[in-house]
């Protein structure tokens, strides 16, 4: 029947090996009981498998499909998509998609800031999104975006600066105040190469600036203080010690001091001791006792 086909396919493959693809229903398709069967194959060579993992909306049917592990490698993919309802068949839909052109970029990676008050001026540098297929870095080209952060205190409105079509991997920004601060992003897209022309997903903005060194230099004092802190304690610690330790000096002894009952009993041992080992006969004696 006319209009029972499925409407608006699209995929889109994205963190380098995912592919989801979506479709709404026929306009003329039965109700609830319709349903749909996405098959498909990544090259001309290989055999149409149905989809494993489908997406389906309140009434159960398939609205779409979920796929992971999928290789770009610059082919051309066909699906094919058919269904049934009230006992009666719907009208097949199918197509060929070029995988590369339907890939969301990931962010460019590794986005590094490092600036100098003399000359004035940062350097922006990172590396290329990952992908499944490509390997040069001149398949990209990139758009930069630098703001100047408000400052509420000086009633600075924020400010952005774009530089689009950039290639390479690094950037001078030669408009850098070191008594200001900013923060960059960066998205990529294609430079003639088998990649999407549609604009990847923007890097996690970095910031740099008066902002992220004032930070840096009270985390440095805090530190500072916590350490001269802990050495004094210590200090006072050791001479509070050595002061316990040499508060009380033993006396001498006095050699003329009366015999305890404890130094009787070990004189009286060793003279007994002495007596035996002199007196041979009185040896057994001495045992006895």
């Amino acid at each position: 029947m006319s209009g029972t086909a499925i409407e608006n396919f699209v995929c889109v493959i994205f963190n380098v090996s995912f592919m989801n693809c979506t479709w709404l229903v026929g306009r003329t398709a039965s109700g609830d009981d319709a349903q749909y069967f996405l098959y498909w194959k990544n090259s001309m060579n290989e055999d149409f498998t149905e989809c494993q993992n489908y997406i389906k909306d309140n009434y159960g049917r398939h609205t779409g499909c979920r796929f992971k592990n999928v290789t770009i490698q610059n082919k051309r993919a066909s699906f094919l998509v058919n269904g049934s309802g009230s006992g009666q068949n719907t009208q097949l839909y199918n197509t060929t998609i070029s995988l590369y052109q339907i890939e969301k970029l990931t962010p460019p990676l590794n986005v590094t800031v490092n600036c100098t008050e003399v000359p004035h001026g940062c350097e922006i540098q990172w590396q290329p999104p990952r992908t499944s297929h490509v390997k040069r870095h001149a398949c990209f080209k990139y758009e930069i975006v630098i703001e100047n952060k408000a400052d509420p205190e000086k009633s600075i409105k924020t400010a952005s600066k774009t530089e689009r079509s950039i290639t390479g991997n690094s950037y001078i920004f030669g408009s850098f105040s070191a008594q200001k601060r900013y923060s960059v992003k960066i998205r990529a897209t294609d430079n003639g190469c088998f990649v999407s022309t549609s604009w990847g997903e923007w890097s996690t903005p970095v910031e740099f600036g008066k902002e992220q060194i004032s930070s840096t230099s009270s985390y440095m004092l805090f530190l500072i203080s916590v350490l001269a802190a802990s050495l004094i304690l210590f200090l006072c610690t050791i001479k509070i010690y050595l002061k316990k330790t040499s508060a009380t000096v033993p006396q001498p002894r006095d050699p003329f001091h009366e015999f305890s009952p404890t130094d009787f009993q070990v004189c009286f041992l060793s003279i007994c001791l002495k007596f035996v080992v002199n007196k041979g006969p009185l040896q057994s004696q001495m045992y006895d006792l």
